[in-house]
Formats: structure tokens, sequence, C-alpha cells
């Protein structure tokens, strides 16, 4: 079990997923400042209740499981002003979390196991079909690497990022999107993204 700095964000991350954030609050900047200094990871982790931006007197409830960022390019825009991408990596379970004065989160956490790299079952293979067909048609509109939605390596013969991918992309609630990264088998993961994406009319 690990004692890790949290960013609370109205926003999922998923593993192998990428995240560009503007990083301007002192509590964050000396957070991300550290993190670069050490190479540390720090924790995602979406808001049930609160503001991303503190606020005089407001409460902030964090949901349970979240996920490690990586932060893979940063750039010191100006004095207080950070630009930083980050990658996800191993989800976690929140044992126990406090908030410092300063209002930086610290957190023990529980790693969660990754993903097995379990092939797609035929009855979903519509899914990462769309996925694929997604993809080429980005590609084939010339969109450069680093501004597509999702980054390479594309393991579209894998259940667990063919999921995770269309969480992301996906008009989901930030209950659903919780609830998806919290699943724990990447199968049933890949079921219920099916079940949105035949609801919202997006396979037949």
């Amino acid at each position: 079990m690990a004692a890790i700095p949290l960013f609370p964000l109205h926003t999922v991350l998923y593993p192998d997923g990428y995240l560009p954030l503007q990083v301007f609050e002192v509590r964050y900047l000396d957070m991300v400042k550290r993190c670069i200094e050490h190479k540390e990871d720090f924790g995602v982790v979406a808001l049930a209740q609160g503001e991303e931006v503190r606020k005089p007197e407001q409460h902030e409830t964090l949901c349970a499981v979240g996920t490690m960022a990586h932060i893979e390019e940063w750039k010191a825009l100006m004095p207080g002003l950070m630009h930083i991408r980050c990658k996800g990596g191993h989800r976690f379970r929140i044992v126990a979390a406090e908030q410092l004065k300063h209002g930086l989160w610290m957190a023990e956490v529980a790693l969660i196991d990754d993903d097995m790299a379990v092939p797609i079952p035929a009855d979903q293979q519509d899914v990462a079909d769309s996925l694929g067909v997604l993809i080429q048609t980005l590609q084939e509109r010339g969109i450069p690497l680093e501004q597509m939605p999702m980054q390479t390596p594309y393991r579209l013969a894998e259940a667990g990022w063919v999921a995770n991918r269309w969480c992301e992309l996906l008009r989901l609630s930030l209950a659903q999107k919780q609830l998806l990264l919290a699943q724990e088998n990447p199968v049933l993961r890949l079921e219920l993204v099916q079940d949105v994406m035949v609801e919202h009319g997006l396979l037949n």
C-alpha cells in the first residue's frame, strides 16, 4: 500500500488513456513539480462532490477508484501556469484519504490488478471493429498522432483496451464512467460498453 498525491477532477482517466491538463493552483503546481523532479506519478480521481478549483468552505468528496497518471510531457507556459500531458497507468482503490492544510489530497491506496490481455469475444467483435473504423477514418483525415483521441499501440484485439477507449469516447455520465472504471472484468466492461452503443444507435 502506498501514499500518493491526488488530483481530483470532473473526469475519469482510464489505463492507457491520455489527459492534457492546465495546472495553475499552487497546490497542484507544487505537486507536479515534485512529481517531475522525483519521476513519480500522481493519482487522478473523479470528484463525486465539489469543484476542481478550490473555494472557501467547499467540501470535496472523492470517488473510491482512480488511476495513476504518468507525466509524459510538461511545459511551463509562464510563472504559475504549466501544461502537462499524462498517460493513465494502474488503477487504484482509495483506502484512506486526507486533505492537507494547503488543499492537496493525499491518499493511502491499494493498486488494482491490470486487465489481463483477454481477446475480444465473438459477440463483442462489432465494438472492436467500430473502433478500428474510427481510427482509420481519423488517420485518413490526416489527424496528427499526438492529436488522436487514443494513443498507439492500438490493441484492437484486447477486450480491456477497446472497452477503455470507448469509455473515453462515449457521452457517459461521470457515474457511468466511474462504474466502468471500477469494473475489474474487462469482458464484462466491454459488454456494458456494447449495451450503451446499441442503446445510442451506434451499433446495429
